[in-house]
C-alpha cells in the first residue's frame, strides 16, 4: 500500500486525467448515444468532473500552504482565471458565431442567455445553446468562495478544515429542495475532503487502506454498479438523488485514492490515449454541442442520436480540443504561471499543520 511520504511526494496523478476522460465520454454519450446508452446514466459524469475538481484545487492549495506558509489567494485567483477564462470564452465565441451563421442567435434562446453565460451564472440560463456550460457557473462561485473560507479567513488545523468541509457538505445536501443546483456543490466538497484528509497524517492513516492494490477492483465494481443503478436508487428513495448521487460522489473519491498508486486500473487510466482525451475534456465538454451541430450538418443520418452520433460528436469535439489545447489552454496557462511567478512568493506567516515537510505541487 501507498505510504504517507510517498502520497505528499506524488507531483503528478496520471490516472485522474483517464477518469476526466470518462466523464466527458460518460456526458457525451447521454447528450447523444440515444436510448441504447440510457442505462449507463451518463449524466452522472458532471459528479466525476466536480469532485476532481475539488480534489485537485484544494491539494494544491494544502502544498502550496506547505510551502510558504500561507496560500496567495491573489495568485489562485490568477493561475483559474487563466485556466478556465480563455477556452471558456473561445467556445462561447464559436458557439455565438456559429448560431449567427445560422440566423438562430435570438430563436435559439443564446441571445437572452448571454448576460448568464458573460456572468457564469449558467445554471439559470435556461434551455439555450451552451446549455452544459451550467457546471461552469457551479464551478466558479466555489472557486471564489472555498479558498476564501478554508486558507484565507484564518489557518485551521486538520480537524477544523475538515469539518467546515463535512459541514458544506451537509448544508448543501440540506439546501437541495429549495436552493436550485445545491446539489451539485456536494460533489466538489466531497473532493475537497477527500484532499484533506489524504493532505494529514491523520486523514491519511485512516484512507490508507483504500490504497491496497485489491481496493481499486472491489471500488470499480461498486461504481459500475451504482452508474447502472443510481436513477432506480433515487426513484427508491424519492428524493431527487440525494442518496444515490452522494453514495457515487464518495465511492467516486474512494475510487480516485486507490488510482494514486500504480496498478492494472491506474495503468489503464494512465495510457496514453485516455491521458490524450483527459487532458482535452475541458474543452470536448464545452464544444459538444456544436460538434453535434456539424455532425447533423454533415451527415444527416447522424442527426438521431445513437451510439454512431455519440461516436462523431466525440471525434469532432475532440479534434477542435487538440487545437484549442495546444493553442489556447496551454499557452494561456502558461501566461497565468508567468504572471505569478513575477508576483513572487507570498509573504508567509504561521500557520497550524499535520502535513509533512513542504513539496513541490503538479
Amino acid at each position: 500500500m501507498l505510504t504517507y511520504e510517498q502520497y505528499l511526494s506524488t507531483k503528478r496523478f496520471p490516472a485522474l486525467d483517464g477518469l476526466r476522460a470518462i466523464a466527458a465520454l460518460l456526458v457525451v454519450v447521454f447528450h447523444y448515444g440515444g436510448p441504447s446508452w440510457a442505462v449507463a446514466n451518463g449524466w452522472i459524469g458532471v459528479h466525476l468532473f466536480f469532485v476532481l475538481s475539488g480534489f485537485l484545487i484544494t491539494t494544491l492549495a494544502l502544498r502550496e500552504e506547505d510551502r510558504n506558509g500561507r496560500i496567495s489567494l491573489a495568485d489562485f485567483y490568477l493561475r483559474r482565471a487563466f485556466r478556465v477564462l480563455p477556452v471558456y470564452f473561445t467556445v462561447l465565441g464559436i458557439v455565438v458565431v456559429f448560431t449567427c451563421l445560422r440566423g438562430q442567435y435570438t430563436s435559439s434562446g443564446l441571445s437572452g442567455a448571454m448576460p448568464y453565460f458573460l456572468t457564469f451564472t449558467n445554471e439559470f440560463a435556461g434551455n439555450a445553446p451552451f446549455g452544459q456550460s451550467w457546471t461552469l457557473g457551479v464551478e466558479q462561485k466555489f472557486y471564489l468562495v472555498w479558498p476564501f473560507l478554508a486558507f484565507g479567513i484564518a489557518a485551521l488545523s486538520f480537524p477544523k478544515r475538515l469539518g467546515l468541509a463535512i459541514g458544506l457538505i451537509a448544508l448543501m445536501i440540506a439546501l437541495i429542495p429549495v436552493m436550485p443546483y445545491a446539489g451539485a456543490y456536494s460533489p466538489i466538497v466531497i473532493g475537497c475532503a477527500l484532499a484533506i484528509g489524504l493532505h494529514y497524517r491523520k486523514g491519511f492513516a485512516i484512507l490508507r487502506v483504500f490504497t491496497h492494490p485489491a481496493a481499486c477492483f472491489v471500488l470499480l465494481a461498486a461504481l459500475v454498479v451504482l452508474q447502472i443503478h443510481v436513477t432506480d436508487i433515487a426513484t427508491f428513495f424519492q428524493d431527487s438523488g440525494t442518496v444515490g448521487g452522494t453514495t457515487y460522489a464518495v465511492v467516486v473519491a474512494l475510487f480516485m485514492t486507490s488510482l494514486i498508486p500504480r496498478g492494472p486500473i491506474a495503468w489503464l487510466f494512465s495510457t496514453p490515449p485516455m491521458r490524450f482525451i483527459g487532458e482535452r475534456s475541458y474543452s470536448v465538454y464545452l464544444l459538444q454541442g456544436v460538434a453535434a451541430t456539424v455532425v447533423a450538418l454533415s451527415i444527416p443520418q447522424l442527426g438521431t442520436h445513437r451510439t454512431s452520433t455519440a461516436l462523431a460528436v466525440t471525434v469532432v469535439a475532440l479534434a477542435v480540443s487538440d487545437v484549442l489545447y495546444r493553442w489556447v489552454e496551454l499557452p494561456m496557462i502558461e501566461v497565468g504561471r508567468k504572471l505569478v511567478a513575477r508576483r513572487g512568493p507570498a509573504p508567509p506567516h504561521p500557520t497550524i499543520r499535520e502535513a509533512g515537510p513542504a513539496l513541490a505541487s503538479g
